[in-house]
């Protein structure tokens, strides 16, 4: 029968762990992830156009997930107050601190094998580029589930604008945030602004 359900093997799982897990491996397995990532890094830069901020915070890209750099890196060039900082673990409270980038800078390896800037100066961003394993309505996104972003955002006055970046596939229509969730402020997919809170 041409219209019957599709298999539970192939059902998006509710269970989050497992659903993260599911989708890093969707991730992974995208024969066509680096033209999407070209896609991404065009409706990234076309969204930067126009912002204000000056000063962004970023990660260091890991599992297949989309690598933000060097859109970013285009965007710095064109104004030298504009910065750009990936993520260094507090391993005390379990907060992002986020320290001055550039292609070439000095990296080391953090406590979990993730490349951080070594000795750059340390700022808090005016915006946050997160990455998603999934993401869902009103801006509900789906982490690794370590809960750092959830935390550094709780942490960080005045709040950064938060912008979500990740692949199509990982729209999950059903998620729902959890009590401890932070909505993002907007999120971007190779296919454009899958979604922004007014302004």
């Amino acid at each position: 029968m041409s219209d019957a359900a599709p298999p539970p093997s192939f059902l998006p799982s509710r269970d989050k762990a497992l659903l993260r897990r599911q989708l890093q491996a969707e991730r992974q397995a995208l024969v066509d992830r680096h033209r999407r990532a070209m896609h991404l890094q065009d409706v990234l830069r076309v969204w930067l156009v126009g912002r204000r901020e000056t000063t962004i915070g970023a990660y260091w890209p890991i599992k297949g997930e989309f690598d933000a750099l060097p859109a970013l890196y285009r965007w710095s060039e064109a104004d030298a107050r504009r910065r750009i900082g990936l993520p260094v673990v507090d391993r005390d409270s379990r907060q992002l601190r986020f320290h001055v980038w550039y292609p070439g800078c000095p990296m080391e390896d953090d406590a979990y094998g993730i490349p951080k800037p070594k000795d750059t100066e340390a700022f808090e961003p005016q915006l946050l580029l997160v990455p998603c394993v999934g993401f869902g309505p009103h801006g509900v996104r789906l982490g690794y589930g370590g809960g750092f972003y959830d935390r550094t955002l709780a942490a960080l006055s005045p709040r950064p604008t938060t912008v979500g970046v990740g692949y199509a596939h990982g729209f999950i229509p059903w998620l729902r945030p959890e009590p401890h969730d932070v909505p993002l402020d907007a999120i971007l997919t190779e296919d454009g602004v899958a979604w922004q809170r007014d302004e």
